[in-house]
């Protein structure tokens, strides 16, 4: 039986995810920005609360997760790089390790740039991708902690995973997102349908997550950054796809 999956809305434009497989019972949960919601969710649906996977530090994706520990009886991980800064981890992963999660096996990527030790969470046989604050729907995260340069490459290894890959992100930035990158490529057709569809869901109330790596590869100028086209967009040489994300970083903290 295939997983069951709940994107649950917290704060006022975080997601966290639940993922439950049939089979085992096994409930999951990626990230914890605050407890209500979550425990709603759970208890709504008579489910426990197996795992909780943090992906980074900041109190927005962690706010949760000592009061859901303690009520569900979790057993959380979380980024290595930042234990000190997340309190109650049970057990911490880096670059490479794998989290084995009832029938699931989380491949950990390490993905500096919005924080030094952020990690995504990959699941190669669902092809499931869960990215908290490195990659949004035609957006990344701000660099609060890294550089340009970090960034570019965690956003790389990230667009190099299979095409048909479903991606979480942590946040609803899709409108904005997209009104940038159809201002950075305001020709470019496949961006300026995808933002149509942005407005419409939106305008409906509905959630622009998930995404996939293919969907983003396609309309997301941050990871299109080492084409020649958004080079000569922002005035810039080709051949440099690092300032060019910088750029658009920049340009896009501005907005």
């Amino acid at each position: 039986m295939p997983a069951e999956i709940v994107l649950i809305p917290c704060l006022s434009d975080n997601y966290a995810v639940l993922l439950r497989d049939p089979a085992s019972d096994t409930v999951a949960l990626i990230d914890a920005p605050e407890t209500a919601p979550i425990a709603e969710a759970l208890e709504s649906r008579g489910w426990g609360l197996s795992h909780i996977l943090i992906t980074h530090k900041h109190n927005d994706h962690i706010a949760g997760l000592a009061e859901l520990k303690s009520r569900f009886g979790a057993t959380a991980l979380g980024p290595a790089a930042e234990a000190a800064s997340i309190p109650g981890l049970d057990r911490t992963l880096a670059e490479g390790d794998v989290a084995e999660v009832g029938p699931w096996r989380f491949e950990t990527i390490a993905t500096p740039g919005h924080t030094k030790g952020h990690v995504v969470f990959h699941e190669p046989t669902e092809k499931w991708l869960f990215a908290g604050d490195t990659l949004f729907v035609m957006g990344c995260g701000r660099l609060f902690e890294d550089t340009p340069a970090a960034m570019w490459d965690s956003l790389s290894k990230i667009a190099r995973l299979p095409s048909d890959t479903t991606v979480w992100c942590g946040h609803e930035y899709t409108a904005s997102n997209a009104r940038f990158c159809a201002s950075v490529l305001p020709d470019d057709a496949a961006i300026a349908e995808r933002l149509k569809k942005v407005e419409a869901q939106r305008a409906a109330g509905r959630p622009t997550v998930p995404t996939t790596i293919g969907a983003e590869k396609a309309t997301n100028v941050f990871l299109r950054a080492g084409e020649d086209k958004v080079a000569a967009a922002l005035g810039l040489p080709s051949g440099d796809p690092v300032a060019a994300f910088a750029e658009l970083r920049e340009r896009k903290n501005r907005a």
